[in-house]
Parts: structure tokens; C-alpha cells; sequence
């Protein structure tokens, strides 16, 4: 007696999975041809953007409060100067 074997048969979610998996390949071979080699974005590359943009970000928030603090000094000597009525 032969029993037939299991029937596979392809699903939504295998042929979204490679479907998927073949553009990430596309997409990858596309920006290593067009970007070049050496310009190609990695995880290193990204984490120090990141760190960049945390200092820029710092610097930033650094003058605003210098200025505010600037601002506030003169304030209060502009304050201090007026007569007492």
C-alpha cells in the first residue's frame, strides 16, 4: 500500500518572505553600484552620525542656555538700575 505523500504547497507568508528577501538583495546590490564601495552606509557609519548629531545637539542646547542666561543677567541689571519709587 502506497500512501501518497504530503502535498506542499507555497503560502502567503513564504512568498511575502521572498519576495522581501529578493528586494533587500536588489536594493543592496543597487546602492552598492550606484553609492560605490566606500560610501556604503554600515552600522559603524551610523552609530557615529548618531553620536555627531548627539554633540551638535549638545553644542546647541549649550549656547541656547548661555544665551539665556545672558539674557536673564541683563534683566535682572536693568532691574536693579530703576529707582525705587
Amino acid at each position: 500500500m502506497t500512501s501518497p505523500g504530503p502535498h506542499q504547497t507555497i503560502g502567503l507568508t513564504t512568498l511575502s518572505r521572498t519576495v522581501a528577501s529578493l528586494a533587500v538583495g536588489v536594493v543592496h546590490t543597487l546602492e552598492r553600484a550606484v553609492v560605490g564601495e566606500a560610501r556604503m552606509r554600515t552600522a559603524r557609519g551610523n552609530a557615529w552620525e548618531a553620536v555627531c548629531a548627539d554633540r551638535a545637539r549638545a553644542d546647541q542646547r549649550a549656547e541656547l542656555d548661555r544665551l539665556v542666561a545672558e539674557l536673564a543677567a541683563a534683566r535682572a541689571a536693568a532691574r536693579d538700575r530703576q529707582p525705587v519709587a
